[in-house]
């Protein structure tokens, strides 16, 4: 009985420590794939704005890469994205297709936020320049993550949604999509739209300090663990 009991104890510990190693892993990789992020933003933040074409963009090589378009806007199928808040305040985002010039091909902007300024049963009056527009921005890559335990919900009118799913918006426009939203900073801009976007959170410090606590756990747990041993070897 006492061999199957240390037998029991042993692999705890081991089990646990393995688990603590593997959540200290675990937030150190997310701490330095958040430090390759921030620094290659502010890499790309340097560079000059990249002319987009018909060229199908890679979304992950061009994400926070400052880019220009030049075409015009097709409001038909434009949307608001709901529940964007500026300085507390509710709102949505103003998301406009822009057909890219001498192409078929689209390119989704990100115009800016705008208040519910009658309430929620009437939706905001933006005006959409028309011709030929230049516009400069972001490219932002939309999340595609969903609430936990959360089923979708139908929107409450077409022209409001909840989130920006790429593949139904194509599937609107019936034309080829560039997979990249553009965050709008300059151009041709004649509204009233609010352009502030709030650069990603430097998190790699929480995460490097979950990763130590977590290898710390671990070191604890063999040191109580072979302290324990060795007063039990001890015993008559």
């Amino acid at each position: 009985m006492r061999f199957k009991s240390r037998l029991i104890e042993t692999l705890f510990v081991l089990v646990c420590t393995a688990l603590f190693v593997y959540l200290g892993a675990w937030q150190s990789g997310k701490g330095e794939r958040l430090a390759q992020a921030l620094a290659q933003r502010a890499e790309r933040g340097q560079l000059g704005p990249h002319l987009v074409t018909d060229e199908r963009l890679d979304a992950v090589e061009v994400q926070d890469a400052p880019l220009r378009v030049v075409g015009t806007y097709d409001p038909t199928h434009q949307i608001f994205l709901d529940n964007r808040q500026h300085d507390g305040q509710p709102g949505v985002h103003v998301i406009t297709p822009l057909k890219i010039e001498g192409t078929d091909t689209f390119i989704l902007i990100n115009r800016g936020w705008v208040g519910w300024k009658l309430g929620r049963t009437v939706m905001p009056l933006i005006a959409t320049p028309t011709g030929r527009v230049d516009l400069t921005g972001l490219a932002t890559v939309p999340s595609t993550k969903k609430f936990f335990l959360m089923p979708d919900r139908p929107d409450e009118r077409p022209q409001l949604w909840e989130r920006l799913d790429m593949s139904r918006f194509a599937s609107l426009l019936g034309h080829p999509l560039q997979p990249v939203v553009l965050q709008q900073t300059g151009g041709d801009a004649p509204d009233s739209l609010v352009r502030q976007w709030a650069p990603p959170q430097d998190r790699v410090a929480m995460h490097r300090g979950y990763a130590f606590q977590w290898y710390g756990m671990a070191v604890v747990l063999v040191i109580l663990a072979l302290a324990a041993a060795f007063r039990k070897a001890r015993q008559p």
